[in-house]
């Protein structure tokens, strides 16, 4: 698994859940401690970034 999106909030946490959820792609979900970047991490399979980004970008 490799770090793929820092949602800013809860809101932007659910719309990318959403999108990762309809395509079909799994992720993971690892808190962040470091400050300065949000309280969770997405991380998704190396193979399914491309994917992922482009779901993204389409929505």
């Amino acid at each position: 698994m490799v770090s793929f999106y820092d949602p800013m909030n809860k809101s932007d946490l659910a719309r990318v859940e959403l999108i990762l959820k309809n395509e079909g792609i799994g992720y993971f979900m690892r808190r962040e401690t470091e400050k300065g970047i949000g309280p969770l991490q997405i991380l998704v399979s190396e193979e399914d970034v491309p994917r992922a980004e482009e779901a993204l970008l389409s929505h």
